[in-house]
């Protein structure tokens, strides 16, 4: 008979507890997910996001220089991989901007704790959550040393970079999930690729999101080469003019069509997983729906100028979540939902289809 292993033994209710006030402050929808995971899986799962959220804020402050960021991503991949380095957190908070969340910050100053608990998971989980960050640091490195406006050089860096931040993340949860579960694990080959893909396409919902507030940082996460072909050169952008510029918009459309496709393949991943295992498939529904929702109201805005004009309503969050709560075991109903979800959105499948996401896994580990 097919098992679930447990996976936090030695962890206590006061260490969940505290990973779970951490997320409160720096992921309000990931502290909302994550309690709806088996008890076992909560501490692993928030662990593995505040790992990930600690590079993420080296990435994400303005006030640390390219070199600065580059040592302390490289110290911190070191840090999670067993090696001591007591004036990492000190080091680091000290030079956080003023720009920074408070809850941020707090988040650098437990890293040693949030480390510790790390250490208490099995050795193979272990080794699953230091491939993750790895890879992260590693990928947000190389491409903040050649950040610009001027957007990334092509379709295949942007699946790059968007592979390195989010990607990994993906293919890290279903790897633990695998882990966790001998019945998830005999899918493994099929939903690796699919976990990916999901992890993708919320990266890019992002990014279309984000385009504004990027560009106003001195950062462009587009790929040149799919507004180039309508003789748009994104260096000449601003948030004033887009509306004037139908070749932007023919671009954005492009890049919505490719991020509609991973999140179908959100779908097909999510409907693999066993349907007694409630709560994985809402943690994946709800962050799923409401990237769909937001990819809608994208391209329904094509000439929208900040994140905050397509930022989807609470009760679009309170409708995705109760509906995908309630009908998480029922494939046939969710797909009635999610289709409506993604009506009118365009659609597209890459050449190489899922066998181009794999390829990004594997350019990481012979690199």
């Amino acid at each position: 008979m097919l098992q679930n292993r447990t996976t936090q033994n030695s962890i206590s209710d006061g260490e969940i507890e505290f990973q779970q006030k951490i997320l409160s402050g720096v992921a309000r929808t990931f502290a909302l997910t994550t309690p709806q995971l088996p008890r076992q899986l909560q501490a692993l799962f928030g662990n593995a996001y505040l790992l990930c959220r600690i590079n993420d804020t080296i990435e994400d402050d303005p006030g640390l220089s390219v070199e600065q960021k580059d040592d302390f991503a490289r110290r911190f991949v070191a840090i999670v991989s067993g090696e001591n380095d007591e004036s990492f957190a000190s080091e680091l908070y000290n030079l956080l901007s003023e720009s920074m969340l408070d809850s941020e910050k707090e988040l650098i100053a437990q890293t040693s704790r949030v480390v510790n608990i790390k250490r208490q998971f099995s050795l193979e989980q272990q080794t699953i959550l230091e491939r993750c960050v790895s890879i992260m640091s590693k990928g947000m490195v190389e491409f903040q040393r050649n950040a610009t406006v001027e957007g990334l050089a092509d379709l295949s860096v942007y699946n790059r970079y968007c592979y390195s931040v989010a990607g990994i993340v993906g293919e890290t949860l279903t790897e633990l999930m695998c882990d966790y579960s001998d019945e998830i694990r005999e899918k493994r080959e099929v939903l690796l690729p699919l976990g990916m893909s999901f992890g993708l396409g919320l990266q890019m919902v992002n990014i279309l999101k984000d385009t504004w507030e990027d560009r106003a940082r001195g950062v462009c996460w587009l790929p040149r080469d799919v507004f180039l072909e309508s003789s748009v050169d994104l260096r000449d952008l601003d948030a004033g003019d887009n509306q004037t510029k139908k070749g932007f918009a023919t671009g954005m459309s492009q890049l919505i069509a490719l991020t509609n496709w991973h999140l179908l393949n959100a779908q097909h991943y999510i409907q693999l997983i066993p349907s007694r295992e409630t709560g994985y498939r809402r943690y994946c529904l709800w962050a799923a729906g409401m990237a769909i929702a937001t990819l809608r109201k994208i391209n329904a805005q094509p000439d929208f100028c900040s994140g905050q004009q397509v930022k989807i309503s609470r009760s679009t969050v309170r409708t995705i979540i109760v509906l995908t709560s309630v009908f998480s075991r029922f494939d046939g109903i969710l797909n009635i939902i999610f289709n409506f979800l993604r009506r009118d959105l365009p659609s597209t499948v890459p050449e190489d289809g899922l066998s181009s996401v794999a390829k990004l896994s594997q350019y990481q580990d012979l690199d």
